[in-house]
């Protein structure tokens, strides 16, 4: 005999987070998302050329950071050499730079070059895990920063680059609201890839091996190869972000290959946890504290940075996980 217990009508109940998110209208992330976009595009009509150029170096930031997303928020990989492959990318574009100024032609030629490095350095790569892993791809950025200064064109001077052309007939962009322009729409177009790579089945069996490899291993998948897909394509989009580089300061250097830059990307990938926006936002909000907020701090933008990091550290991973999930219509 089966007894059900049904509460009175009276009896209060608790909210759980399911019913809270049922009482956001359906139609507020779409108008959110219309106004930020709207936003972005007129940006450079309310603020000034330095502004624009912060706003373009942190969509720049942001690209390397979803990089970084797609090995420590998939995989559950950190990463900290990303910014090599972005170096790699911005002297590929330098390089097609001396043939062609089309921007699309030397994003396609940068992301192609950062995929390339990355499936060579890979294969020693994602035979780590964890800490080993972190301090691996160290190791690969800090050579390639080394190799960069001994043989990179230009050696440690760095190359200077011409302006990009958006599109075939179309005037090199000189002015800062035309490149960020430039840079914002490259974004939205990478970030729409990536958007459909993280609900792909792809994407499920890097979760998988994030959370029990061994299991996923029994099903018949090798996380080996798999793993170094995801870093292949981790390394094409950051080959993407030092292409944009280039477009926005018309220059690269070995400094483009430093430590702090792929810091930066890993911080502002934990600043997301997990989710491909908020590691956007932390980027954008990073390169905020470091140069903006730094310039109005006499200049102390890497001291505002280091407390940004140590903030980072010392605050538990599940609050971060609350700041982001507390916006119900976020998605991976």
């Amino acid at each position: 005999m089966t007894t059900t217990l049904t509460p009175s009508p009276g009896a209060a109940t608790t909210p759980t987070p399911n019913s809270r998110r049922r009482s956001i209208p359906v139609w507020l992330p779409a108008v959110a998302g219309a106004v930020a976009l709207a936003g972005a595009v007129g940006l450079p009509w309310l603020v000034n050329g330095y502004v624009i150029s912060l706003a373009a170096t942190g969509l720049v930031m942001a690209v390397l950071a979803m990089s970084a997303q797609v090995l420590v928020g998939l995989a559950g990989l950190p990463p900290l050499g990303q910014a090599a492959y972005l170096a790699v990318g911005a002297y590929t574009a330098a390089t097609i730079a001396t043939v062609t100024s089309l921007g699309p032609i030397q994003l396609l030629a940068a992301t192609a070059g950062g995929a390339v490095a990355a499936a060579v350095t890979g294969l020693l790569a994602v035979r780590a895990r964890g800490t080993t892993f972190l301090m691996v791809t160290f190791g690969l950025g800090e050579l390639v920063h080394a190799a960069a200064n001994a043989w990179a064109p230009g050696g440690s001077e760095g190359v200077h680059t011409p302006p990009v052309i958006a599109l075939p007939g179309l005037p090199a962009m000189v002015r800062p609201g035309w490149v960020y322009l430039y840079v914002l729409a490259c974004t939205l177009l990478i970030g729409v890839a990536v958007a459909l790579l993280v609900r792909s089945r792809f994407a499920l069996l890097l979760r998988g091996i994030a959370a029990h490899e061994p299991r996923v291993q029994a099903t018949g998948h090798h996380p080996g190869r798999l793993l170094l897909a995801a870093y292949v394509l981790a390394g094409g989009i950051a080959g993407a972000a030092g292409a944009l580089s280039i477009a926005v300061t018309r220059y690269v250097s070995p400094a483009d290959a430093a430590m702090g830059i792929s810091a930066l990307a890993l911080a502002a990938a934990l600043i997301g946890s997990g989710s491909m926006t908020g590691a956007c936002a932390g980027a954008i909000l990073l390169v905020a504290a470091r140069d903006w907020a730094g310039g109005l701090l006499a200049g102390h933008g890497t001291t505002l940075l280091g407390l940004c990091f140590l903030l980072l550290a010392y605050l538990p991973r599940h609050r971060l996980a609350d700041l982001t999930c507390r916006f119900p219509w976020r998605r991976p």
